[in-house]
């Protein structure tokens, strides 16, 4: 049997296959490379290049593999862009759900592990934000993710397809032996962002506002280190595979760094100056944004290990020198 990653050749989706080969599993991958990479598809694995929304190559996927189950990276996930062309986002990251629960459906596959976000929340009437707090996207990204949550508590009400749905904050770090990292055209994440800075491929890092009430006047947020994400998401399979109940859970650091503590820390790990401008607020930013994890911790027994922002800079900075152009041209 093998388990089918959906995304498998994106940032984060790449990760979880590398994990999943490292543990012995058998690991299909289908991504239509619109923001994935072929290079950051795992050697062993087996690469289906496609569309989720078609639901004919879906079948024949599953009509070809041994599908014991499904993890679900495949979405479009840039907030801005998302407010500009909503359409597009209803019809990959739900329609596309939509599709994939179709096919499950027809072939009797009944566990699903979701990506979902901390999006879903919107503004959170307090931190740390835990599972029970009202969820009220204020993008048409983290919408989407609340509706794909919502198909597949009615889905699983109808056919029995249990789901565990992770949401998580900033994602960053890469694995420890550099192989795959983060890589995105346009980059809209801090870490990346500051270390190509670091790497002298843009001028300066922007600072979006330093006047929020916070110790240093910058945003915080919550960073989790790749590879201890991914261990949740085998945690959440696994959890699956022993007849776990479908559920919701919230995956972040239970910390918060400001932005200019990234830099900082940044500017330590590099031993670059890395040169600072600072911009006005971003609309709907919020000061602080920390999630806890305890539900995880009790219920997955998740306990990540790579919390140190230092090593998560580290392994970033270890990826982005030793490919400064991403997967670009590793000929």
């Amino acid at each position: 049997m093998s388990i089918l990653v959906l995304g498998g050749a994106g940032y984060i989706g790449s990760h979880a296959v590398y994990q999943l080969i490292d543990q012995g599993e058998n690991v299909v991958i289908i991504d239509n490379l619109e923001t994935g990479h072929y290079e950051a598809v795992h050697p062993q694995a087996t690469f289906y290049e496609g569309d989720i929304r078609s639901f004919e190559f879906l079948n024949s996927v599953f009509e070809k593999e041994s599908i014991e189950a499904v993890i679900h990276f495949a979405a479009n996930s840039l907030v801005g862009e998302s407010m500009e062309k909503p359409l597009k986002y209803f019809d990959n990251n739900v329609y596309g759900t939509q599709v994939l629960l179709q096919v499950m459906v027809e072939h009797d596959v009944k566990k699903i592990v979701f990506s979902s976000s901390a999006a879903t929340y919107g503004e959170p009437e307090s931190v740390p934000i835990i599972e029970t707090m009202p969820t009220n996207p204020t993008s048409t990204y983290g919408e989407t993710k609340l509706i794909m949550e919502r198909l597949m508590k009615w889905t699983e009400q109808a056919h029995g397809i249990n789901y565990v749905s992770l949401r998580y904050f900033n994602v960053a770090g890469a694995r420890e032996t550099s192989e795959i990292g983060e890589d995105h055209t346009p980059e809209s994440h801090l870490v990346p962002i500051i270390l190509q800075t670091a790497l002298g491929q843009r001028p300066y890092i922007t600072i979006f506002g330093e006047d929020y009430d916070t110790e240093d006047g910058t945003c915080i947020r919550d960073y989790v280190h790749v590879e201890d994400l991914i261990n949740a998401h085998r945690l959440a399979l696994d959890y699956l595979r022993d007849g776990g109940q479908s559920n919701i859970f919230n995956l972040g650091s239970n910390q918060g760094f400001s932005v200019k503590e990234m830099i900082e820390t940044a500017r330590t790990v590099t031993g670059k100056e890395i040169p600072v401008k600072i911009g006005s607020r971003r609309a709907g930013d919020p000061s602080i944004l920390i999630a806890s994890s305890a539900k995880a911790q009790d219920i997955l027994g998740w306990n990540p290990t790579h919390t140190s922002v230092t090593k998560i800079i580290s392994d970033a900075w270890n990826w982005h020198s030793s490919h400064p152009t991403g997967y670009e041209k590793e000929v």
